[in-house]
């Protein structure tokens, strides 16, 4: 099953440092094939921390997840709580 989302990144720094590890750390606990990127661009392998982090996705900015497998709504969920949660909110 592939699901498809858009969500609006929270965290004041984006994409970046904390939440990025966080978010890398979800697709690779869940049985799902992530990928993740701006709406209008390309999609890169969301279980790697480079890939993420070149994304370059800033606060208040869209970012697409496209996911398959299994688990793909439930990890769709993780991340989505990730990128919607204050930076200094979130669990590490």
């Amino acid at each position: 099953m592939t699901v498809e989302r858009t969500v609006t990144i929270v965290p004041e720094a984006g994409l970046h440092a904390r939440p990025a590890s966080a978010f890398v750390q979800a697709v690779n606990d869940y049985d799902a094939e992530v990928s993740a990127g701006r709406p209008d661009g390309d999609l890169v392998q969301a279980a790697s921390m480079i890939a993420i982090t070149s994304l370059g996705i800033g606060h208040g900015e869209d970012i697409k997840l496209v996911a398959d497998g299994p688990e793909a709504a439930a990890v769709l969920d993780e991340l989505e709580r990730i990128l919607t949660t204050p930076e200094d909110e979130l669990e590490a």
